[in-house]
């Protein structure tokens, strides 16, 4: 077959695999259609969110306007950190110091040890309080060093980790909050989620050890956040513990 000949038939092959959808490596379910109108492919992607789910973003609503509030207090806090961090000795915070030392501490390391050295540090240093005991309202979340200060829970935790392992120098795109499904204890719970080397870690209030998501086992992931925005998992299933498959 002469090399113009091949190329005519290898274009054909491609045009006809393109009209039949064929190749489940490339393509994913398609809406129901006709070659006047066809349906629509949905290009196979693993999302590069914490658990590979996909989301979709929430513009508005609860969770939202509550992220965004406590996104002003953080930027009231940096101002405050900043002043500390210039003048130590006239500091008024005695948190926003104790925050600089969490963060300083981290800086001296690198990788997976300054994220520990952040989850470790925010573990130990913040006291565990209810939303109920501390504010009398459930679900009120606090940015760090009023966290510092008063105690928090699980959400707490994890925004202060999120501002410090940032303010230690990781990347903002490599870190999330992420609200998971406690499907044991029937509840709502939060973790930090930091990406290294392509891999997400969650650092958890309830343990020292950081876990990657892959490995979290009976928790649905339902939301995450990220700098700015509000994310909902469109496709969240069970995180069964390993034993069930056995």
């Amino acid at each position: 077959m002469s090399k113009s000949v091949y190329s005519r038939a290898l274009s054909a092959v491609f045009l006809a695999c393109g009209l039949l959808m064929c190749g489940s490596a490339w393509f994913g379910p398609a809406a129901a259609g006709t070659l006047l109108s066809p349906g629509t492919a949905v290009l196979i992607k693993k999302s590069a969110e914490p658990f590979g789910q996909p989301t979709a973003m929430l513009l508005d609503g609860r969770l939202h306007e509550k992220w965004q509030r406590v996104q002003r207090h953080i930027d009231d806090e940096m101002v405050q950190i900043a002043l500390c961090e210039g003048d130590p000795e006239g500091c008024v915070s005695p948190a926003a110091l104790q925050f600089l030392a969490i963060v300083d501490a981290a800086r001296l390391r690198e990788g997976r040890a300054r994220l520990g050295e952040i989850n470790r540090a925010i573990n130990l240093a913040v006291r565990p309080v209810s939303d109920l005991a501390q504010y009398g309202e459930l679900d009120v979340w606090a940015s760090p060093l009023a966290t510092l200060i008063r105690g928090g829970d699980c959400e707490d935790y994890a925004i202060a980790k999120f501002v410090a392992l940032r303010r230690a120098g990781i990347a903002s795109d490599d870190l999330r909050i992420v609200i998971m499904r406690d499907t044991v204890r029937g509840e709502d719970h939060a973790v930090a989620a930091a990406r290294l080397d392509g891999r997400w870690l969650t650092l958890d209030n309830r343990r020292m050890a950081m876990v990657e998501d892959s490995d979290v086992r009976n928790y649905r992931p339902t939301y995450v956040f990220d700098q700015h925005n509000v994310m909902r998992y469109t496709d969240a299933p069970l995180l069964v513990a390993a034993s069930a498959h056995k």
